[in-house]
């Protein structure tokens, strides 16, 4: 398994001069093209080098290796992504899924406006080197990139997510299944090779979407209340400033036909 080395730029920024830093980030912006075009197994480094017209030697002296070149080229073209909570205030104030859906919905159009940090994230997903998807994981994973534990705070404190669960353990979930629809939405996308079946319709992307925010929904949202405390909210009984604290006494005394064990 290749052990991947962190890259100089990263670790050695202050130590290295503005020419440097300069020449680290066309090596950077440059080698995510040729990934994003090629693939990881396809782009080369000496093809990178000679585009920038430096030694190949340098392109390893800042980064140590074509893993570490193409782990720091998806850091930086994640990092370049937008957060759930970067939604327009708008969209935010109309609550979690709202904003969700707002992402979703624009997951093809951010494509083709981004097209190079798009395609860096879906190879970095599905790269087949372990040691390289152990440093993606545990960056996702630390940096949190995407912001998806405020984002699922924000759905709780509105009382649209669950707060029975674990917050890590929802977020994980989500960030695991939104991860995989959206992938779903853009290797159609970006590799309509990789599917067997015609191209959706606008219409039928709308669908889809609404289907999948359903089924979260149903896995996330809050349980509904017992039969017992609707029908006590429907009736208004306990209502804070109804009718007192008498009232209220009475309403915590249960009935001949909600007493416990009568049922």
């Amino acid at each position: 398994m290749t052990e991947i080395m962190p890259p100089v730029m990263t670790l050695g920024q202050k130590q290295r001069g503005p020419r440097a830093q300069a020449k680290a980030r066309r090596i950077l912006e440059t080698a995510m093209r040729h990934f994003a075009e090629s693939g990881y197994h396809g782009a080369r480094v000496e093809d990178i080098a000679a585009e920038l017209r430096i030694a190949k030697g340098s392109v390893f002296q800042h980064f140590g290796s074509k893993e570490g070149l193409f782990f720091a080229a998806y850091q930086q073209a994640i990092r370049s992504l937008s957060a759930y909570l970067d939604a327009p205030p708008g969209i935010v104030d109309q609550g979690f899924f709202a904003t969700l859906r707002y992402w979703l919905e624009r997951t093809e159009r951010l494509v083709r406006e981004n097209w190079v940090p798009y395609r860096m994230g879906l190879i970095g997903n599905y790269t087949s080197d372990l040691g390289l998807r152990r440093e993606i994981n545990r960056f996702l994973t630390t940096e949190d990139p995407f912001g998806m534990m405020p984002f699922v705070r924000m759905g709780i404190a509105r009382g649209e997510v669950r707060g029975d669960i674990d917050a890590e353990m929802i977020a994980s979930v989500l960030e695991w299944t939104v991860e995989r629809f959206q992938d779903a939405l853009l290797t159609e996308e970006l590799d309509p090779g990789l599917f067997r079946r015609p191209r959706r319709r606008p219409d039928q992307t709308r669908t889809r979407i609404e289907q999948f925010l359903l089924i979260l929904k149903g896995a996330l949202a809050p349980p509904p209340a017992p039969p017992a405390q609707r029908r006590q909210r429907k009736s208004g009984r306990g209502a804070p400033g109804r009718s007192g604290g008498a009232v209220l006494a009475s309403a915590d005394r249960p009935s001949r036909r909600e007493a416990p064990g009568r049922r």
